[in-house]
């Protein structure tokens, strides 16, 4: 544990000082109606001050338990340090090798297929694709990962009007069946910390909801910049601008399964003048964020990121240390397989080598069960003095699910190393991405579907574009 339950209270506690005395700016005269009417006090044109009683009415009414679905029947119940799930990330570019570009819709259907290949990536998030206009780039890319990948699908919305069409999309996906059912489809936004709602998010809360779509309420606090330098003083940030967004959410839908997320929390390096992504001080404030989800009996979000701008060591060592410390903490969405550069770019080398990394820290978070079985008694005995247990039926029905495999990491002598081409990690993860690539692609759309997902992308462009 990274905080005691009463530095969660203290922490929690100024931020409801800061939600009473400072307020929060709404870039929405209907929300603001909504917060107003709710209790809220006006704080000047476009911001209010939110009462303790308001945020205690919200946190009552948000579900303690989040459910996400997959498109091959995978349902998943989230609640706060429970189970654990991997997602990519958004980007605007891809990197292969050292070169960079934009990242297009060729692109994403690519990586769409290798996430659809990795064992413990449960879910795609949407990225900007340069080959259609800004506000287009969320549906169309919705339509492009639904044809390509049949795991859980997290669109970037880049308007209003492209998350209620999104929710069209997926509606087609399930023929019939309602969202709130299976939630194959999860959306969220950032608050422009600090406390700063934007029209943007404000809008795409509004054109998501009613349907019991989970959604992410982001706080990106920026230590030494958009909020104080001392991780305390991030986090008191990052519980006010995620409890007002818990408010907005629940005034909108009452109910609406909502992620609480501070895991998107960065610090500025002083003197490369970036935000971080990949240091230890952002596992420090992700980890805690989870601390203070769990405080408030909600699911949590989190980023493993690096400033790496290649699949190196670099990046392996800040995906690997990120990914633990959330997967420790007991975060129940992890961001990031596959980004890179401060999650600017995604790589497809990087997403298997993150799907290897997952699948370790994965491993690690089921810990070591104690029971009348795994303390195996009845085989200590059976073997007794000076046996070995390599034969025993213990073992045999057992290994498979204790031991973990990789198909990255090389586990073998120097000979067998040496017969297959003495390869590094990351000349494996390029073969491996070849090889996932040169496959015959798997479509996860009828043609039904794909026409009518075709017919919404374009009547959307026609409106938007």
């Amino acid at each position: 544990m990274l905080l005691e339950p009463g530095d969660c209270e203290r922490i929690h506690e100024t931020a409801l000082e800061v939600l009473r005395d400072v307020g929060v700016r709404v870039d929405d005269p209907e929300i603001l109606r909504l917060l107003l009417d709710a209790g809220a006090e006006a704080a000047g044109e476009d911001a209010v001050r939110i009462p303790r009683k308001l945020v205690e009415w919200a946190l009552a009414q948000a579900p303690k338990t989040v459910r996400i679905a997959g498109r091959r029947n995978e349902l998943w119940e989230l609640r706060a340090g429970g189970e654990c799930l991997v997602l990519t990330g958004n980007a605007l570019y891809i990197t292969q090798g050292r070169e960079r570009r934009d990242l297009r819709a060729a692109d994403l259907a690519g990586l769409a297929r290798i996430v659809d290949a990795c064992d413990h990536i449960h879910g795609m998030v949407g990225t900007s694709i340069a080959d259609y206009p800004p506000k287009c780039r969320d549906f169309a890319g919705f339509r492009i990962m639904a044809r390509h990948t049949g795991k859980h699908l997290r669109p970037c919305l880049y308007s209003p009007q492209g998350g209620r069409l999104v929710m069209e999309m997926a509606e087609v996906l399930l023929d019939g069946t309602p969202l709130r059912e299976r939630p194959i489809v999860s959306t969220g936004f950032s608050i422009l910390s600090p406390l700063h709602w934007s029209a943007l998010a404000l809008g795409a809360f509004r054109e998501t909801s009613g349907r019991g779509v989970p959604v992410m309420i982001n706080s990106e606090p920026l230590g030494g910049a958009t909020a104080p330098v001392t991780l305390a003083g991030c986090l008191v940030i990052g519980d006010a601008d995620t409890l007002s967004g818990l408010v907005i959410n629940q005034l909108l839908e009452p109910g609406r399964p909502c992620f609480y997320n501070i895991g998107f929390a960065h610090v500025m390096d002083m003197s490369a003048a970036i935000a971080l992504t990949g240091s230890p001080e952002n596992a420090l404030l992700q980890a805690a964020g989870a601390e203070m989800a769990r405080y408030h009996a909600l699911p949590s979000a989190a980023w493993m990121s690096t400033e790496s701008m290649v699949m190196d060591a670099q990046a392996a060592m800040e995906k690997m240390m990120t990914g633990l410390a959330h997967a420790a903490a007991g975060v129940n969405l992890i961001w990031g397989a596959g980004n890179l550069e401060c999650t600017l770019a995604m790589s497809p080398t990087a997403l298997v080598a993150d799907d290897e990394i997952a699948g370790y820290f994965l491993r690690f978070r089921r810990g070591v069960p104690v029971d009348e079985e795994t303390l195996a008694l009845g085989a200590i005995r059976e073997v007794g003095l000076s046996g070995d247990f390599l034969f025993s039926p213990h073992t045999i029905e057992h290994y498979r699910d204790v031991l973990s495999r990789a198909k990255l990491a090389f586990r073998g002598h120097r000979s067998k190393w040496e017969a297959k081409g003495a390869r590094t990690l990351e000349e494996s993860a390029e073969a491996r991405v070849a090889e996932i690539l040169a496959a015959e692609p798997k479509i996860y759309l009828d043609s039904a579907q794909e026409a009518e997902l075709e017919r919404i992308e374009k009547a959307g462009m026609a409106a938007l574009g």
